[in-house]
């Protein structure tokens, strides 16, 4: 039979040779193999071209094909149940989802999951389009990142044992007082003597989930975590410590701190020139060797860390183009905006350590196979969502403690300043983006137009032929130069400082972006403590494991707090330094402003 394909995902073609898909839709394939990651095929609609491959999954025989998963539009209470074995699946025709049911969750891999994708992971989906189709390098059908040992790896893959040391910790928040007990007794454990069986009066209650399964708090694994139903192994490269700082909860900084220069954007094209891309050349300074990469590949990262890291704010890409994305102004403008987005990441404690990162950074660009290696070990990563704050690590001991009073007062009070700071930031781009289009457009113009009066004047005079008149002529006319010179100043003049705040701006906007999301866990948390304090004051719970909701309360805040002093820190060194800048730009322009003028002037000393 015929080679068919089922798209996985929505694609629009952007390139001549593509043609578009869409989710659900039944393909013919040309052949099976790839070329680069693109396969050759014909659409529902009788168009043909090509088609990522990672985009479609190959239809090998009817029995072979299970039934696309269930949209869940919501969590039950008691969480996910396995899904039966591929033997209980019938092959029979596969049923696509209800058009109203939310998605939620992506598709699994070819393979299928053994059990549904966990619901606390991120929902981040790369962006598509224009030229970074996600192709060639990215997808191919090798496994060699599942077998045993492909991955170096500078942890060891084992656990403690007769209490030796270990370079990988199983932690849990699963305590013996199981929140999931039903009957509210440590799970495990029989019930106390004298109870017979029943659940007393301090067990009866349990914190309640939250009924928006789509919310962020729930979403991100901070509910999971807080309610005690995470479990994970952590190594010790994956432990994320909160120190406390003279201003409070910090990160501990990156004992290796290094920067990372992007030089050099070229158009590259393959396929004979189908496709074309933008490569930038990315030189980090701890290692001093040159790696190229295209915008996808930042997009990429950008996904796993976002995913990641629910309580750390990473920076956003500079936005896509679909039309003249090979244009010099636009390329300069995204290697100006790539440049403040690497510099942010590098700065940043947690992220510039992060092993993605460090594998975008330092994989070679001619090496595929590890980088395909180390792509999918970043997919693989487990310590994310509800797992993720297991990997947090906060100060203990006398005073370490944090007053959740005065944490939800500090958050209060960031949550204010974000919201006009993104307001502020909002008026001066506009105010910005406004004078430098008068700048380029009117101030030029006016100027000029002052330059051509003056040059006017000076043909007029000189229609009197006396010597003595020689002299005036020549000093006006070199004043409508200087005029005419002083408007080519102003029309440059916002390349140099209006266009870098700007670009700034840009930048601190999208962290502003993603504050909401980062407040809301943490708040999220909050409330989780306040319900358990009042199931313990009417006697519906015991102390102890409303304890445990506070403690995993506490790290989520020391966390937070963390990242909300980074965020002041930084802030504080990028206006300090762009501030800096656009008044010495600013300087620089009036003095040349001045010179010109000067010059006119001592035109009229000899006259």
């Amino acid at each position: 039979m015929a080679l068919r394909a089922r798209a996985l995902y929505d694609f629009r073609s952007e390139n001549p040779g593509e043609i578009s898909l869409r989710e659900h839709e039944v393909l013919s394939l040309c052949s099976e193999q790839d070329i680069e990651g693109w396969l050759e095929g014909v659409n529902s609609r009788g168009d043909r071209g090509l088609f990522p491959a990672s985009y479609v999954q190959v239809i090998r025989a009817p029995a072979a094909e299970p039934p696309p998963p269930a949209r869940y539009a919501n969590l039950p209470a008691g969480g996910f149940e396995p899904l039966p074995p591929p033997a209980a699946f019938k092959p029979a025709a596969q049923q696509p989802p209800p058009a109203a049911a939310p998605e939620p969750f992506p598709l699994p891999p070819a393979g299928g999951f053994p059990f549904p994708p966990a619901p606390y992971g991120g929902s981040y989906q790369p962006s598509q389009g224009s030229d970074d189709d996600w192709d060639d390098d990215w997808d191919d059908s090798s496994t060699v990142a599942d077998e045993p040992g492909a991955l170096s790896s500078s942890y060891p893959d084992y656990e403690a044992a007769g209490g030796g040391a270990s370079g990988r910790y199983r932690l849990s928040t699963r305590s013996e007082l199981s929140l999931g007990s039903r009957s509210g007794h440590p799970a495990g454990h029989p019930h106390p003597p004298g109870t017979g069986g029943g659940s007393g009066a301090k067990s009866s209650a349990t914190v309640s989930r939250n009924l928006n399964r789509f919310s962020t708090f729930v979403k991100s694994g901070g509910e999971a975590f807080v309610l005690g139903e995470a479990s994970g192994f952590v190594k010790d490269g994956d432990k994320l410590c909160v120190v406390l700082g003279p201003r409070g909860p910090e990160w501990q900084e990156n004992p290796y701190p290094f920067q990372c220069s992007i030089e050099d954007p070229t158009k590259q094209t393959k396929f004979k020139g189908m496709k074309s891309y933008i490569a930038y050349k990315l030189v980090p300074s701890h290692t001093g060797q040159q790696v190229h990469r295209r915008y996808k590949h930042f997009d990429w990262l950008y996904g796993r860390l976002a995913e990641k890291f629910p309580v750390i704010s990473v920076p956003h890409l500079p936005e896509k183009q679909a039309t003249g994305r090979f244009e010099e102004d636009f390329i300069s403008k995204r290697r100006k905006g790539l440049a403040w987005w690497m510099d942010h990441m590098c700065s940043h404690p947690v992220l510039a350590q992060c092993d993605a990162f460090q594998h975008f950074l330092t994989c070679p660009s001619t090496d595929e196979k590890a980088w395909k290696q180390g792509k999918r070990k970043a997919e693989k990563d487990e310590m994310v969502g509800a797992n993720f704050f297991l990997t947090i690590s906060v100060p203990t001991g006398p005073g370490a403690s944090l007053d959740l009073q005065e944490v939800e007062s500090q958050v209060d009070g960031f949550k204010a300043f974000t919201k006009k700071m993104d307001e502020s930031a909002l008026q001066l781009n506009h105010t910005a983006n406004e004078f430098a289009r008068k700048q380029v457009t009117g101030f030029k113009k006016e100027y000029q137009k002052v330059g051509h009066s003056f040059k006017c004047l000076s043909q007029a005079f000189e229609l009197d032929q006396q010597a003595f008149s020689a002299g005036l002529n020549q000093a006006i006319a070199f004043t409508a130069e200087a005029y005419d010179a002083i408007g080519d100043l102003f029309a440059d003049q916002p390349r140099q400082d209006l266009d870098p705040v700007m670009d700034l701006l840009a930048l601190y906007q999208g962290h502003l972006a993603n504050f909401p999301d980062i407040i809301h866990v943490q708040k999220g948390a909050l409330t989780k403590v306040k319900e358990s304090k009042r199931h313990v004051e009417e006697g519906k719970m015991e102390l102890q494991k409303a304890e445990g909701i506070q403690e995993r309360c506490n790290i989520i805040s020391f966390a937070t707090l963390a990242e909300i002093n980074h965020f002041h820190k930084i802030r504080v060194r990028d206006f300090k330094s762009q501030m800096q800048h656009f008044l010495q730009q600013q300087i620089l322009f009036f003095q040349k402003v001045t010179q010109k003028l000067e010059e006119a002037l001592h035109k009229y000393d000899s006259v």
